[in-house]
């Protein structure tokens, strides 16, 4: 608190005890007259409330001067502050911004340097990148020139050797041509793919090579296939299959129908027919011969031109099969004919061991059954184990409860007082 606040307060006070006093007194004398003592007195008061007002009105004015005074002096000071304040910040700034212009110098110099060691090491790099390119760039084209030129020659030496394997071919084919004009062999060749198609499907032990069906008649079929037969003596029952190939007669239905010669191609079809029933006649007299095989035979026809060729015929099919009991059959057909066949082996396969198999179905359920018991009484001797298991766990529990007041020793005591013991022990556990 300051020197004038405290006189302000003192003469407040002063002024408050003296209004207290002038307000007593005056109750005190309000049942006398106006006149006498009091009456000088109430003056005195009156006359020293007087002075007591002009005395706080001078204190009151000489505070509020000395108040506006000190406020002045702060003021000055304050502007003063403030004053070297700002002129202490504009000289900071000043450096400040000095210290910045000179650093962004340094900087700017700095990165100018940095920039152009930049530009040369970049223009150093491109210039061995262009080279290292350029000499990539030649390699490649060198190596893929070279490659291109290798492959064009081997093409060309690929179409020279072809062209001679095309002559060969062409020498071949015309040997072909002067082979298959011989009736003897045309038949040896649709005998070589009839027996190509029967090794693919079959296995050797299902069909036979050059059987007499007939016994006693000297003729035998090309193949035969092993069917199972009725007896129990192991006689198979055979189905012939003979390959014929009527050439010829093809071969002028096939000349006439490019020269669209409708008579031609009546006459050769009537000859091709003929020519197919001799051969269904000839089969069916040498080698079908129930019960030693079956009542139909299958005539093979080696490529499926012909084989379309003759089912073409209207009721050619038909009679064969019901007059002379002969199936057709091209090489899809004979194909599908024989997967259908080995199917049917392997089914009677599987019937015949169906007996053996229950057998050992039986013979498996008795051992299960007896695994059964040999399970049971297992199970019964775990038990009474994890039952005597149980017991000792609750003796060594109470065991445990009955020691825990004893003092345990040291191992190494421990060993040597029950070391001959234990020893002894492991020695009869063992």
């Amino acid at each position: 608190m300051s020197q004038i606040e405290f006189f302000v307060l003192l003469a407040g006070l002063a002024v408050v005890v003296v209004l207290q006093v002038l307000v007593l007194l005056r109750s005190r004398g309000g049942g006398g007259g106006a006149g006498g003592p009091t009456g000088d007195l109430a003056e005195r008061i009156e006359r020293v409330e007087r002075e007591v007002r002009m005395q706080l009105q001078t204190t009151a004015q000489t505070s509020n001067a000395a108040v506006v005074q000190q406020f002045d002096g702060v003021r000055r000071q304050l502007d003063e502050q403030s004053l070297a304040a700002r002129h202490e910040q504009a000289r900071t700034l000043k450096l400040f911004a000095d210290s910045m212009n000179q650093r962004m110098l340094e900087v700017r110099v700095m990165l100018e340097t940095k920039i152009k060691d930049l530009q040369a090491d970049n223009g150093a790099r491109l210039d061995e990148m262009r080279k290292t390119v350029d000499e990539k760039l030649h390699a490649t084209l060198e190596s893929r020139l070279t490659a291109s030129f290798k492959q064009v020659s081997e093409r060309l030496e690929r179409v020279h050797q072809g062209l001679g394997e095309m002559q060969q071919l062409a020498l071949g084919v015309g040997d072909l041509k002067r082979v298959l004009t011989n009736v003897k062999t045309r038949g040896t060749w649709g005998e070589v793919q009839l027996e190509m198609l029967l090794e693919q499907v079959l296995t050797p032990d299902q069909y036979a090579k050059n059987v007499e069906t007939i016994v006693g008649s000297g003729a035998r079929v090309e193949f035969a296939l092993k069917l199972p037969g009725q007896n129990d003596n192991g006689t198979p029952v055979w189905m012939p299959i003979d390959a014929k190939f009527p050439k010829e007669q093809y071969e002028r239905l096939l000349e006439a129908a490019d020269n669209a010669d409708a008579e031609g191609v009546a006459q050769a079809g009537r000859e091709l027919e003929r020519a197919v029933r001799n051969e269904a006649r000839t089969i069916a007299e040498k080698y079908v011969s129930p019960p030693h095989t079956t009542d139909f035979a299958i005539l093979f026809l080696p490529t499926e031109g012909l084989y379309a060729e003759v089912m073409r015929r209207p009721g050619l099919a038909d009679e064969l099969q019901r007059v002379n009991r002969i199936s057709i059959a091209g090489p899809s057909t004979l194909t599908a004919l024989l997967n259908s066949l080995q199917m049917g082996f392997r089914t009677l396969a599987l019937e015949k061991r169906s007996s053996e198999v229950w057998q050992v179905l039986g013979a498996v359920k008795t051992e299960f059954s007896k695994f059964g018991d040999v399970l049971a009484a297992t199970k019964l001797t775990l038990e009474r184990a994890a039952k005597n298991i149980e017991s000792a766990e609750t003796r060594s529990r109470v065991m445990a409860r009955k020691l825990k007041t004893v003092e345990a020793l040291p191992s190494e005591t421990a060993q040597l007082m029950l070391g001959g013991e234990l020893d002894k022990g492991d020695l009869d556990t063992e």
